[in-house]
């Protein structure tokens, strides 16, 4: 613990850094217009009244929302679920014609979209931001046309109990407010890489709201980390192999046409999401396009066939600029939305019908699980600021420094194309033994259709087994990750009623895909949902073992050759008893055959077989 006046150098030496990225932010940084106009003093945000230094806690994000709800007709306040800490996790819904529930929603062909604010809590741009454009909307009038062909739900705070966990020593790298939540909630889990384990109730929340609800498009706001430079929001979509064809075309050539160069009027300078090459030199270049795997909203939204946008303000930016670019980027995306709801539907609709008819297409028909970073570059006239790179005598390695006084155009190559990577074909059927009940609850809380088999049904199927099988040294977000070498063969098997049917002729298939196949990046066993698999259970004394090898030797004389070839050509082998003896057995019938094999198994051709729904 640190006495007293340590504490005060360290507060001070902090105040004085953020003091320093303040000045040297607003220095290169345009005052931009406020979008909100016409709003009584009585209806300003906390983040306005203190000119945007302070952002609300929990109690009062929700007691502004209540107060609108109070004064206006077009909003009404629910719940997704409850924090582990026992805060209740609100969701507001905004309409114009009484259409507050998903069933009148679509009934009324209107769009619905997800607005996920504080996913990271102390990243609470989104949340300021969404508080004034929901009071521009319902209260001031001054943005009610944006509610013409949309219904708008809102998470004000996802990660609640993260937001409470609220201090001025949060996020070290971020310019304001004066104060903020935490990254992760109580459980110490970082929901934005929970979306296909969904471990967190909080998650669990999210996924039931989103069957409920099925969202058209689906917003995530987020504060960068990184290096500086003169953007001042980035932004990120999947347009990649790993999206339905529609979504990635629809995200191109409407959102990104429209919304792109309103924001440029507005005064923003947006960027496709990117990252450094080397992270202390940026002449080295820029990547953009991988990395939105499913355990990612952005990633997730896109296997359920919806656009989703991730926006992220850059955290050096002062506080007010961050909150007025996440206003506009909503405030033109929903403007874009209101004038051409149609193409939205269409796409969408596409989407779906895309994505179930991916089990028809054949074996020789591949899905993307993956991409990677195509080769090929592009030069990019990049709008950052002079750096400086020096040896630290603090750290041995390079220090970089920037000047945000002094912009400068880099010529710097940029990777922004992509290609597939891991690519599986798409079975017609999962077959799931009934007693995996965590993955089948799971599958369900994903709002996948399972049937269950009411006949025996015997069939030919391709099942995976695993070798080289290594668990993480350590955990990732509460787990420890298995990496592994995947086999695959057809075999006949017999399946008993009960076992569970997963049929990929559904809008949900490539969710299904993500989640079962082995190679997928975020699979249910990657994430130890069937480590069980890989522990041996039986055993065979030594003494037991040399008889049986004998027996063995003597018996089929094919296992003697194989042996003394391996004696003979593995050093490691001859050298290892253990390994010398389980060479036979192995190879004999009291080996467990269900060891590193997968217990699902892929239905490749369509089969006649007696189904039930579950109950």
């Amino acid at each position: 613990m640190y006495h007293t006046p340590q504490r005060v150098v360290i507060k001070v030496a902090i105040a004085l850094l953020l003091l320093c990225l303040t000045n040297a932010a607003n220095a290169q940084t345009r005052l931009l217009k406020s979008p909100s106009e016409k709003v009584p003093d009585n209806w300003l945000t906390k983040v306005e009244r203190t000119d945007y230094h302070e952002t609300p806690r929990y109690d009062e994000t929700l007691a502004f929302y209540q107060r609108i709800a109070a004064d206006s007709p077009w909003v009404k306040i629910e719940s997704f679920g409850t924090s582990p800490q026992g805060r209740d996790l609100p969701l507001v819904i905004i309409s114009n014609d009484n259409t507050f529930t998903p069933d009148a929603a679509h009934a009324k062909g209107k769009l619905v979209v997800l607005v996920q604010n504080c996913i990271h809590a102390g990243e609470s741009d989104g949340k300021d931001a969404t508080m004034m454009l929901v009071r521009d909307i319902a209260i001031t009038k001054t943005r009610a046309s944006l509610l013409q062909h949309v219904v708008l739900v809102v998470m004000p705070i996802f990660n609640v109990d993260g937001h409470e966990r609220f201090s001025k020593y949060s996020r070290m790298n971020q310019n304001g407010p004066d104060a903020m939540g935490w990254r992760v909630t109580s459980q110490n889990l970082n929901l934005n890489r929970d979306y296909t384990k969904a471990d967190a109730p909080e998650m669990q929340g999210w996924l039931r709201a989103w069957n409920r609800w099925q969202p058209d498009f689906h917003f995530d706001n987020h504060t960068t980390d990184g290096g500086d430079w003169q953007y001042d929001l980035m932004y990120a979509y999947d347009a990649h192999a790993t999206a339905s064809p529609s979504n990635a075309a629809w995200l191109k050539n409407h959102w990104a046409a429209k919304v792109l160069p309103a924001l440029r009027k507005d005064g923003h300078l947006p960027i496709n999401y990117f990252n450094l090459v080397d992270s202390k030199d940026l002449t080295k270049g820029i990547r953009s396009g991988g990395g939105l795997t499913p355990r990612f909203s952005t990633g997730y939204v896109s296997i359920r066939n919806r656009p989703s946008v991730l926006v992220e303000t850059h955290m050096l930016k002062p506080y007010r600029t961050r909150v007025i670019s996440t206003y506009n980027i909503m405030l033109h995306t929903l403007k874009l939305l209101n004038d051409q709801p149609q193409a939205l539907r269409e796409a969408n609709a596409r989407a779906d019908q895309e994505a179930s008819a991916l089990a028809k297409l054949g074996d020789d028909h591949l899905v993307s699980l993956t991409v990677k970073q195509s080769d090929d570059t592009m030069t990019y006239d990049f709008l950052g600021f002079d750096f400086q790179r020096s040896q630290s005598d603090i750290s041995g390695d390079i220090r970089i420094t920037y000047d945000n006084t002094k912009p400068k155009t880099f010529h710097i190559p940029w990777s922004n194309q992509t290609q597939p990577d891991k690519q599986v074909s798409v079975p017609r059927a999962y077959m799931i033994p009934q007693e995996w009940t965590q993955a089948i609850d799971l599958a369900k809380l994903h709002g996948l259709r399972l049937r269950q088999l009411s006949s025996p049904l015997t069939c030919e199927v391709e099942i995976y087994s695993f070798r080289d099988v290594t668990f993480a040294a350590r955990p990732f977000e509460g787990r420890f990750r298995v990496n592994y070498e995947v086999d695959t063969k057809m075999v006949s098997r017999t399946f008993p009623v009960g076992t569970i049917v997963l049929p990929l002729d559904q809008p949900g298939a490539r969710v299904a895909l993500h989640l079962f196949e082995p190679w997928a990046p975020d699979s249910l066993v990657s994430w130890g949902f069937f480590s069980a698999i890989f522990e041996q259970k039986e055993y065979g004394e030594h003494y037991v073992l040399e008889a049986l090898a004998r027996d063995m030797m003597q018996a089929e004389p094919e296992i003697r050759t194989a042996f003394e070839k391996k004696l003979s050509s593995d050093e490691k082998f001859a050298a290892n008893p253990w390994a010398r003896l389980y060479f036979f057995y192995q190879q004999s019938p009291f080996w467990d055959s269900a060891l590193n094999v997968y217990p699902i198994a892929r239905l490749m051709k369509p089969v006649s077989m007696s189904i039930q729904p579950l109950p």
